[in-house]
């Protein structure tokens, strides 16, 4: 996970994240955004998580991942880089409705042993 060191939302951890560029696909963002993030190499493997936001005009899409090396650094974009167990989430300090999201289905299906795709609607507050 990575405390961000911009806004919004500076000083919250986020999972590595961020805008698309011309020419690449989701999965290679996936791969840039947590590579320039968290410094991390990851073999991108299944999209798993898609949140609608439609009162931002955003849609997060989560990929699952398995790191290549255990290596890990804060980014630019990051004030600090951390590898979390699940016990050790910070949720009352994440930056994103999205993120909580993702992370409570992605524990709730590692827990079952099966892993599938989540579709949400986020609604303002």
């Amino acid at each position: 996970m990575c405390r961000r060191a911009i806004e919004p939302r500076h000083g919250f951890w986020t999972l590595p994240g961020g805008f698309m560029e011309n020419g690449e696909t989701t999965s290679q963002a996936a791969w840039r955004e947590t590579h320039e993030e968290a410094g991390a190499d990851v073999a991108v493997d299944a999209p798993f998580a898609m949140v609608n936001i439609p009162h931002i005009n955003q849609v997060h899409l989560f990929y699952r991942g398995n790191l290549r090396t255990a290596e890990v650094m804060a980014g630019e974009e990051s004030l600090e880089v951390r590898l979390i167990p699940p016990n050790e989430i910070p949720w009352d300090k994440l930056a994103f409705r999205s993120v909580r999201l993702c992370l409570e289905r992605y524990l709730a299906d590692r827990e079952r042993q099966c892993y599938g795709f989540h579709e949400a609607v986020l609604s303002p507050l």
